[in-house]
């Protein structure tokens, strides 16, 4: 009660109290969301900034599903992959920013261990299916650029499933993994964890048992997605820059470069502000960094990935104009 009491604590006297008679095991622990801040005036201005951020990532992902799905002529395999990619970035914002929005509001940002973990398991499955979808999409240019002719014979509907649900299980098989670890933790005292969402280094960091089991497991699987999955986009497009680079037509090398813009940009976004966050894990006076970097690769980028594929792609435009036509 003595820490609680400090004016400095950044959570209220009553919730931290709580927190120190609720945190003596797993089987009972309650966590708090620090957040972004404790003026209320600053949380209301967040609240409505990302307010309009989910509702625009609602927006953009379902109507670019529901085009593709009315658009015969979009019926291929790259946009059987961008409709795969935004019904996982509606799951993926929806696991994360109505949380916050709760949070943003309520004064204590109390949630039970079991409501922690459940969140904790769908943002590890939901990032790493992302990781693997877009190794897929990368693999996808490749065929589409490098042997054309084939294009349709290769990336054929059974197979173009078989990527999508192996991607979807490998992101399973990791957030089991994880969250497995996470169970085994145990919680001593005033849970809070200084961050938006219910993370891995930020549970374990809390923990009062041995950590270093679940920082090794979670450094084995962490490099083993992204090093497979950067791996399989970096020879897909060194070898699409070949084709591109060799004996083409002007017209066919800007269309080459025009399909692989899109993607280009979704992995860099996603891949940067990923590292990003997990590259600062060390320094304690980094934690705004983290944050920020986890507002873009969990909330922002759900939001900006339809726009980038149809405001930079003249199939979905003109589909669009096509299906405004009919009506």
């Amino acid at each position: 009660k003595q820490e609680c009491a400090d004016p400095a604590s950044p959570f209220s006297y009553s919730t931290c109290v709580r927190m120190a008679a609720k945190g003596n095991g797993t089987s009972s622990a309650h966590f708090v969301l620090l957040g972004f801040s404790q003026q209320g005036n600053v949380q209301v201005v967040l609240f409505v900034v990302f307010l309009v951020i989910y509702v625009i990532t609602l927006l953009g992902n379902v109507g670019l599903l529901v085009l593709i799905q009315l658009v015969a002529q979009l019926h291929t395999p790259m946009y059987f992959f961008l409709s795969s990619l935004s019904f996982l970035d509606l799951c993926y914002s929806s696991c994360i920013t109505p949380r916050l929005l709760w949070d943003l509001l309520d004064e204590e940002k109390v949630i039970s261990h079991a409501a922690c973990l459940t969140q904790f398991y769908f943002y590890v499955a939901f990032a790493t299916t992302e990781c693997y979808l877009l190794a897929a999409m990368a693999y996808d240019r490749y065929v589409a650029i490098c042997s054309p002719l084939l294009y349709s014979l290769s990336m054929s509907r059974g197979l173009c499933v078989l990527l999508v649900a192996s991607s979807c299980l490998a992101g399973v098989t990791n957030a089991t993994v994880h969250t497995g670890l996470a169970l085994g933790l145990s919680f001593c005292g005033p849970n809070v964890i200084d961050h938006f969402y219910c993370e891995g280094p930020p549970l374990v960091a809390l923990s009062c048992t041995d950590p270093a089991p679940n920082e090794l497991g979670m450094f084995i699987m962490v490099g083993f997605n992204l090093a497979a999955t950067m791996l399989a986009i970096l020879l897909s497009y060194a070898f699409i820059l070949a084709a591109i680079l060799g004996p083409r037509s002007a017209a066919g090398k800007r269309k080459a470069f025009s399909t692989c813009a899109s993607h280009l940009a979704v992995v860099v976004l996603s891949y940067g502000s990923f590292m990003a966050m997990y590259s600062r894990r060390s320094s304690r006076s980094s934690r705004l960094q983290d944050k920020v970097a986890s507002v873009f690769y969990t909330v922002v980028t759900p939001m900006l990935n339809p726009f980038i594929y149809g405001l930079r792609n003249q199939e979905v435009k003109a589909g669009l104009w096509r299906l405004i036509g009919e009506e």
